[in-house]
């Protein structure tokens, strides 16, 4: 069994005292109506790292109020300009904060800061300063129709804009939505995951000193079932933007049909990352790890399915296994920590019963798939061998460091499995031959390939998949379009 790797204080993974947190609603930090709070943990530690306020629906309908007035009011008739400038202020608090976030953000989420360093915050800056760009160049086009009339359209806000953000990319996920929601004139409600609520409120508070005014952005803690529930359910709520799973996803379709809100959502995957014998092993290996093992296995694209071609299977299983064995597990807040614990014991208990599953169904565990510690929810990352592609740990998403390695014959097989699930997020390919990847791309269903690389995204590119993955895009052009309403406008010259 793989031990953690403690810094030489144990006491090093409870550095922030406790603290207590309030819902931020038109421009101040308010208790819930309720009293009600309810506590963070640190998942490294099980320790209480804050005090929480709880949002029920009146609080909902407060925030819901307060964006409504904003958005009727000064943001709507600020120059886009000047909504610009905003952002990028923002965008310098939050790097003149950088250390603070950064660490908060690991510590809420049990994340290795070494990786929200390198990837989390930087793609939260990059987003904002994107879009932030995007504010003032949001036009429409002229449209000739006949002599005797200018006709053109415009794209105007879509209002008020509930954003529901996940536990696994607090941070990052969220100004995905806050970023071109606010430059396209939108206001917002935010609700962050009830896990990770805690940079949400931060880098809320730092918005407001940039200028934002109130109202614009609002932030409503607590569970899914209830503040979520009210803000889908919320007829003065326009949009919804939601990030999480199919289930979650399928319930706020039938919530927000009540007034027909427009619905983006990004949801689950069980992304196909597949080596062809031809392909460079070594690179293949190295990013398949990654691939599963980055936020230990809780990012809606991990390729948690490696498809391995017959002649070179049991290398790239021996591989896996190897760079498994050799990831650090300990520490997040040590920076040479590559693997942190999942979220929560709820989440590590639902990873280590697919473990079991995976054993009963016949596959071959080769490393890892344990608790590992005495305290925190850690696990080791785990390679299973001898899958088929029927087995339940190849068609159900398990959000934890958990791979599943599928032998297939040919291309036809390959492609095969790889379409054969709910989910249609991301997949991989990997081989030398340039014919094979591009046919292989072209009839993927996924939103995103990659060919001979795995796991990279970029704000400009379009992200989402369709099926059980989700509907709709976010990202570049995509995100303007989802909160903007194209308006067309006639106008009679024969006055």
């Amino acid at each position: 069994m793989m031990s953690i790797a403690y810094d030489d204080a144990r006491e090093a993974f409870g550095r922030s005292a406790a603290r207590d947190e309030l819902l931020l609603i038109d421009g101040a930090r308010v208790p819930a109506i309720s009293g009600r709070t309810f506590k963070s943990l640190n998942p490294a530690t099980e320790e209480v790292i804050a005090t929480i306020a709880e949002g029920g629906a009146a609080d909902v309908d407060r925030a819901v109020a307060a964006a409504r007035r904003a958005f009727e009011g000064p943001w709507r008739t600020m120059r886009a300009a000047e909504r610009g400038h905003i952002l990028l202020k923002w965008a310098e608090l939050l790097k003149q904060h950088a250390d603070e976030i950064i660490e908060l953000e690991s510590l809420d989420a049990g994340k290795p800061i070494a990786a929200v360093l390198r990837q989390d915050f930087p793609a939260a800056i990059d987003t904002l300063t994107y879009y932030a760009g995007w504010a003032d160049k949001i036009g429409g086009d002229v449209v000739s129709t006949r002599d005797d009339a200018l006709t053109y359209t415009v794209r105007e806000p879509v209002g008020v804009v509930a954003a529901i953000v996940p536990w696994n990319f607090p941070l990052m996920i969220g100004m995905w939505k806050l970023a071109p929601a606010l430059a396209c004139g939108c206001t917002i409600v935010m609700k962050p995951a009830e896990l990770t609520s805690l940079s949400a409120l931060r880098i809320g508070e730092l918005a407001l000193e940039a200028g934002l005014p109130r109202g614009v952005l609002n932030i409503v803690t607590g569970p899914g079932r209830i503040a979520g529930e009210a803000l889908v359910n919320h007829p003065d709520v326009d949009k919804v933007t939601f990030t999480g799973s199919p289930g979650v996803g399928r319930g706020i379709m039938r919530g927000a049909a009540g007034n027909f809100k427009r619905v983006s959502l990004e949801l689950g995957g069980k992304s196909a990352n597949v080596i062809f014998e031809d392909a460079n092993l070594d690179a293949a290996a190295k990013a398949a790890a990654a691939g599963i093992f980055f936020n230990a296995g809780q990012v809606c694209s991990a390729g948690s399915r490696v498809l391995v071609q017959e002649s070179v299977y049991d290398e790239v299983v021996e591989r896996l296994a190897a760079r498994a064995s050799a990831l650090r597990i300990g520490d997040p807040q040590d920076r040479a920590t590559t693997l942190g614990p999942v979220i929560s014991e709820k989440q590590m208990k639902t990873i280590l019963d697919y473990v079991d599953i995976g054993k009963q169904e016949g596959a071959l565990l080769v490393t890892g798939g344990e608790h590992v510690g005495d305290r925190g929810y850690f696990i080791s990352p785990a390679v299973f061998a001898n899958v088929k592609h029927e087995m339940r740990i190849s068609q159900e998403e398990i959000f934890g460091p958990v791979v599943s390695v599928i032998k297939f014959k040919d291309e036809a097989d390959a492609l095969r499995i790889a379409n054969g699930t709910a989910y249609s997020l991301a997949a991989g390919v990997w081989s030398s031959d340039m014919g094979r990847v591009q046919r292989f791309a072209k009839r993927a269903r996924a939103g995103t390939v990659w060919i001979n690389t795995y796991g990279y995204t970029d704000v400009r590119l379009p992200w989402g998949g369709e099926r059980d993955s989700g509907l709709g895009r976010e990202h570049g052009t995509a995100a303007i379009d989802n909160f903007t309403e194209p308006k067309a406008v006639w106008m009679n010259l024969n006055v």
